[in-house]
């Protein structure tokens, strides 16, 4: 798996849409490709780049994140996503994406490595348990507007 997978940004439109197929792996809100690259142009206007894990041509994982400052953490780089296919969970694919955007933040003099996970995702916090990353506080939402289903 190590040799035949590259890691790389997405920034041409081609491979945006490429990659929505996976994202709605981790993101199964999201209804179109339109809804989806709508947003993400948005967040590139905060920073968010998204790193894309290429296997034979094709998208197989995600890493999306932004660099980040504050008085918690200084400089900081903040993962939102992190997705692999289905079908190669337990790849270590999840682990080079990590890495991946890890080296990002050392090469971008970050202070802290970042991310949230949902309390009900007992797998993801062993996963990121065994990268390194340690469990600091809990995150709280308050949502604030209904969502449309339209």
């Amino acid at each position: 798996m190590q040799s035949d997978v590259d890691i790389k940004h997405i920034d041409s439109d081609a491979d945006l849409d490429a990659s929505f197929s996976v994202m709605k792996e981790l993101r199964p809100h999201l209804n179109d490709r339109a809804t989806y690259t709508t947003q993400i142009a948005q967040q590139r206007t905060q920073g968010y780049r998204l790193l894309a894990a290429w296997r034979d041509g094709a998208i197989v994982g995600l890493a999306g994140y932004r660099l980040q400052d504050n008085f918690l953490y200084g400089r900081f780089i903040y993962v939102d996503d992190l997705v692999v296919t289905a079908s190669l969970h337990r790849s270590r694919l999840g682990e080079r994406l990590l890495q991946a955007a890890r080296q990002q933040a050392v090469a971008l003099r970050c202070k802290h490595f970042v991310l949230d996970t949902g309390l009900h995702m007992a797998l993801a916090q062993r996963f990121y348990f065994r990268q390194g990353l340690l469990a600091k506080g809990m995150h709280f939402v308050e949502q604030l507007t209904q969502e449309s289903s339209a």
